[in-house]
């Protein structure tokens, strides 16, 4: 768990602080397309601020001895994970255009929900 929570803690993390700096970019990346309005930067802000505070946590807690919090750590990073998964999955589905970062992030994802389960099950046998 201490990989997982390390690597966690710094993708996110730099996944944040790219959206809180530059969210169009990120979202160009993405999927394909600009962010036209403010209302629309604000959200992305927001999910930056969002990554970076999971990052943090993740990176904070991966030294730590399993505990219930750091179970309860990677059970929302794998909520999370699935919800990535999902969602993008779904736009790239559904788009006639994505961004050249889009696939990579379903598959990142995907594997990062496959190790957050691996190791809650490790953690539970």
């Amino acid at each position: 768990m201490i990989r997982l929570l390390a690597f966690t803690g710094v993708i996110e993390a730099a996944t944040g602080l790219a959206l809180l700096v530059a969210p169009s970019i990120v979202i160009e990346l993405l999927l394909g397309s600009s962010i036209e309005t403010t209302a629309l930067l604000i959200v992305g802000r927001v999910a930056g601020a969002a990554l970076l505070a999971l990052g943090a946590g993740c990176w904070l807690a991966h030294g730590d001895t399993p505990s219930s919090a750091t179970r309860g750590l990677v059970i929302a990073m794998v909520l999370y994970n699935v919800g990535a998964v999902v969602i993008l999955g779904s736009a790239g589905i559904n788009a006639q255009s994505t961004g050249i970062a889009l696939w990579p992030a379903v598959v990142l994802h995907a594997v990062m929900t496959v190790w957050c389960v691996a190791s809650l099950v490790g953690k539970a046998t």
